[in-house]
């Protein structure tokens, strides 16, 4: 009996939240500002790429990161330290070699196509902060 009271009082409060008319529009919001606080999370902020000692501090945060997060097999969010790192790098061929060796080829493929993305975003990062300076 109250097995059935509880199911019955659910789906009333389900019918209820669902025909309040702005639930959607609450629903759709919240879950766009979820997205976009991800997002925001898991990008790195990228060093001022003129500043030597901020790109090399950036780029060991970023391989150390990125190992230990391997090591713990998030390889997704580890991939994306290891690809800000290798962004940042002057020369990232060798950087991409050592990693060729020792990161497992699906890893390593899963580096190799987001690195377009993090170049697109230096790219637009050096941009706005010119844009800033004039």
């Amino acid at each position: 009996m109250c097995g059935t009271l509880f199911v019955g009082y659910c789906i009333y409060f389900d019918r209820t939240r669902w025909s309040d008319s702005n639930f959607k529009s609450r629903l759709r919001e919240r879950r766009e500002k979820q997205k976009l606080a991800k997002e925001r999370a898991g990008l790195s902020k990228l060093p001022d790429l003129k500043d030597a000692e901020a790109v090399q501090k950036f780029f060991l945060k970023e391989l150390q990161l990125g190992g230990e997060l391997l090591a713990q097999s998030n390889y997704e969010k580890g991939v994306d330290h290891l690809t800000d790192a290798a962004a940042v790098r002057g020369r990232p061929q060798q950087l991409l070699q050592v990693l060729q060796q020792t990161l497992p080829p699906p890893v390593f493929q899963m580096l190799l196509t987001k690195l377009p993305t993090i170049s697109q975003r230096i790219v637009s990062s050096q941009s706005t902060a010119e844009g800033d300076v004039e």
